[in-house]
């Protein structure tokens, strides 16, 4: 049951690369101005972390999964206002409460699957999670293209057009979105339902460990302020590789929108799906401190190679990227929360905060790609974000216990 809400948040943030070219001829927006769909997505995470984090100390992971559920729901209903009102702000809020339920869901579920069951495998079962969310990643992008991107009247057709009737048919193409969305609404009801009626094994912490008085105590361990930052960049760079993944493939190899959707999902969503089970495996030989170093060098190099390449050739550097950022997320997630004891909760509230570097890395992406006039200049932003990672996985992973349980 927890590990479908992996698949579940993963369906609903892969959907967010169709979105954006989708609002972007909609309304007509920038690069940068199309970014805002992920600024409003991952602001939430920054906004309702640690309040995620209060409610399941209080009140358990059960609640904070059913929490989580309901508002992902009513976020979801939420477009179909937006899509009466044809404004592209209200779009942006729907999504903003559908990323609040995000949050409250990650909060709760990472931790859960981590500390539910042996310690010693916290970091493969974590990824074993995840790798339903690379599923997600894969279908996504296929399903939701078929639904809204083949939708609506082509370029050509529109240039032909009036200004009045121009705004007609991308009010039309905007208010596609219904449907979908009521749909996801309903099914994520259900789900919030069947929860309740499930019984939840609830984590019980050791009675010998210190109680944790709020998350500044939580701040003090050295190797979860290091994850810290190594998620906001993580997360960073994957919203910037896969929510502008469409546009640049459009840009460097001259490709429709529906072919670059197949390939964001058959080709960088299955290579992300594949990637957490090669990493689960190979965790059982190298450790993941170890593993997420050389996967950070070779995204390091990709990243470069997508800057300056063209063709199939830099659409093949993205999807190498998918595959070996892939692990990046649970392992950075797990070796953060190693010996945290009743830091956890709020240490798992602070590292799902991190995840905001998806609201502030993709404006930075999409300025410099308005700025240069390519789109592929941004990916000098995931080299970077990957160089913070390779970091981490170096030495800011270690847990130093000289003194103190929080030096």
């Amino acid at each position: 049951m927890v590990t479908s809400l992996f698949f579940m948040w993963g369906f609903v943030h892969n959907l967010d690369p169709i979105l954006i070219p989708h609002l972007k001829k909609s309304f007509s927006l920038t690069n940068l101005q199309s970014s805002m769909v992920d600024s409003s997505v991952f602001i939430a995470y920054l906004l309702m972390a640690i309040p995620a984090g209060l409610l399941m100390k209080k009140y358990g992971y059960k609640s904070g999964i059913i929490t989580g559920l309901l508002l992902f729901s009513l976020g979801s209903f939420l477009f179909i206002p937006a899509a009466d009102t044809g404004q592209y702000v209200y779009f942006l809020g729907a999504l903003f409460i559908i990323a609040c339920g995000l949050t409250i869901l990650e909060t709760a579920a990472n931790p859960y699957v981590s500390l539910l069951g042996d310690p010693a495998t916290s970091t493969r079962r974590l990824n074993f999670a995840q790798s339903f969310n690379g599923l997600a990643a894969t279908l996504a992008p296929i399903i939701g293209a078929r639904v809204l991107l083949t939708q609506g009247t082509s370029d050509d057709e529109l240039n032909a057009m009036t200004d009045a009737a121009r705004q007609v048919a991308l009010a039309a193409e905007a208010a596609s979105v219904k449907t979908p969305y009521l749909i996801l609404g309903t099914l994520i009801l259900s789900v919030a339902v069947i929860f309740y009626f499930t019984r939840l094994p609830e984590i019980e912490e050791s009675e010998d460990e210190t109680e944790s008085k709020n998350v500044f105590q939580a701040l003090q361990h050295r190797h979860l302020r290091w994850a810290v930052a190594a998620q906001f960049f993580y997360v960073g760079a994957q919203v910037c590789v896969f929510s502008f993944f469409i546009l640049y493939a459009v840009e460097v190899a001259d490709i429709d929108r529906i072919i670059a959707a197949d390939y964001l999902g058959w080709g960088c969503g299955l290579a992300f799906m594949i990637g957490r089970f090669v990493g689960v495996f190979l965790m059982k030989f190298i450790s993941s401190e170890k593993l997420l170093a050389i996967y950070s060098v070779l995204c390091i190099v990709l990243s470069l190679l997508a800057v300056f390449t063209t063709g199939f050739m830099a659409i093949y550097a993205v999807i190498g990227i998918a595959f070996f950022m892939s692990i990046m997320f649970p392992t950075i997630f797990s070796l953060g929360l190693k010996g945290l004891g009743k830091d956890t909760k709020f240490g798992s509230s602070l590292i799902v905060m991190a995840i905001v570097g998806g609201a502030v890395l993709p404006p930075v992406f999409g300025s410099i790609a308005d700025f240069t006039g390519s789109i592929q200049n941004g990916h000098i932003v995931s080299a970077i974000c990957f160089g913070v990672i390779l970091l981490f996985a170096l030495k800011g992973h270690k847990v130093y216990k000289t003194g103190t349980a929080h030096e």
